[in-house]
Order: C-alpha cells, then structure tokens, then sequence
C-alpha cells in the first residue's frame, strides 16, 4: 500500500512538474537561440565593408528577391485590396461613411499589410530558398570547403542575402501597398459602384508621407528579418537531407513569427 502512495505521490508530483520544466526548457532555449543570432548578425555585419568589392552575388540575390517575386507580391496586394475595399464597404454603409472606404484601404496596405504580406510572402518563395540552399552546402561540407579556401562564408553567403533583401522589401512593399490600392479602387469603382474622384480625393486628403515612410522602414526591418533568420538556420543545419527539410521549416516558420513581433513593436513605436 505505501509503494502504491508512493508511486502516486511521483506521478502526480511529475504531472506538476512537467510545464514548469517545459517552460524553462524553452526560455533556455529561446535566450540561446537569439544570443546565437546576435553573434550570426554581428560576423555578418563586420563582413559587410568587405563585401563592396564585388557585386556580383548581390544583384543576383537582388533580382531573385525583387524582380522574380513581383508576380506573387503583386497577386496578394491586388487581392488583398479588393478584399479589404468590399469589407470596407460592408461596414461603412452601416454607419454611412462609404467615401472612407479610400482611405482605408490606402492607410491598412501602406502602413501594415503591404510590409507584412511582402515580407511573409517573400519569406515563404526566398527565406526557404535561402535556408535550403545554404543548409544543402552545409550537409555537403561544401561550406567547409570555402573555409579551407580562406573564403568567409559569411561574406560569400550571407551578406549579399541580407543587403539584397534589406534593399528589395521596400521598393516590393511599395508595389504591394500600390496594386492594394488599384484593387480596392477597382472594387469601389465597377463592382460598389461608387464615385472614382472620392476614392481618390480621400485617400490624398487622409494619407501622409509619415504613413509611407514609417511602412518603409518596417519593411527594412523585415528584410533584414527574414535574410538573417534564414540563413542563420543553413548555417545550422546537420543531418542530411531531412535536416535540410526541417531546419527549412524551422527558418519559415522563425522568421514569420519574427517579423510579427517586430510589426506590432514598430506598430507601437512609429505610429
């Protein structure tokens, strides 16, 4: 009878136990894995004066972020604004305010969803491109290979990454807030059928250049983001092929949640 109170005792004792060891568990981990990125960040970014001397890797990462991604961007910005004009709409004509419906949709997609759904978009099409392909190399020991060449794998991979993207997110954010904006006047005009001059004439009376420039600087911020995340997990990549796979996943789903966190505190800060 006293070994079963006992056993029960353990169980029970264990069950009360095991959030509180979970949870410290993840703390550790969690203040591990960002100290980790800040020395990542911090051998990126002293690799950066070196990295001017040949532009070569750059413009590539520039195009395959910007130019290759215009058709996804520009698909979930048009969408994007059209839903937002016909939700607009719906609440609009409850109180009689439908002229705001311009408004609306040009502060929603320049000062929050064009920068967050370009940076989720190109982090889903480029971050799981940029995690695969460094975390490929690294399971190939190709990166060991530059590294018995002298060639800095940061300045090599991971600098021409992070300036690409730091660079691309806001001119790509501009274009999703812009085509947001012509989807949402396309749906006031011909499907709402409301007037054309008073979507326009409301959206250049309530928009300002703060509203543009503080979007801008948050997509910067997810650039930056979404690069460093990324190839920060290739270069932590180990075990073969399904390592790749899932040190990929990790980097989407990191970054993701990064730059969500990051919107709400640039949120806070900017507006």
């Amino acid at each position: 009878m006293s070994n079963w109170k006992s056993h029960n005792s353990g169980f029970m004792n264990n069950i009360i136990l095991v959030p509180f060891e979970k949870t410290g568990k993840f703390a550790l981990y969690t203040v591990d894995e960002l100290g980790s990125i800040a020395i990542y960040m911090w051998e990126s970014l002293i690799s950066i004066p070196e990295y001017f001397i040949n532009f070569e890797n750059l413009i590539d990462q520039i195009i395959f972020i910007g130019m290759d991604s215009f058709y996804v961007v520009g698909l979930t910005g048009l969408f994007t604004g059209m839903v937002l004009s016909l939700q607009a709409y719906y609440a609009a004509k409850i109180v009689g305010v439908t002229y705001m419906i311009g408004p609306t949709v040009a502060l929603s997609m320049v000062r929050e969803l064009g920068p967050v759904l370009t940076a989720l978009m190109i982090t889903a099409r480029c971050g799981s491109s940029m995690a695969s392909e460094i975390g490929t190399m690294k399971v190939t020991e190709q990166i060991d290979a530059l590294e018995v060449m002298a060639v800095d794998p940061y300045y090599f991979l991971s600098v021409p990454r992070i300036l690409a993207a730091m660079a691309m997110l806001p001119v790509m954010a501009v274009l999703c807030s812009l085509i947001g904006i012509i989807g949402g006047y396309v749906v006031y005009v011909y499907f709402l059928g409301l007037n054309h001059v008073t979507y326009i004439e409301k959206i250049y009376q309530y928009i300002k250049l703060s509203d543009i420039y503080n979007g801008l600087l948050k997509s910067v911020f997810f650039g930056a983001i979404l690069a460093v995340i990324s190839t920060f997990k290739g270069f932590q990549t180990t075990g073969g092929a399904k390592g790749v796979g899932r040190f990929t996943t990790q980097a989407v789903v990191l970054s993701s949640v990064y730059i969500l966190f990051a919107d709400y505190l640039l949120t806070s800060i900017l507006f």
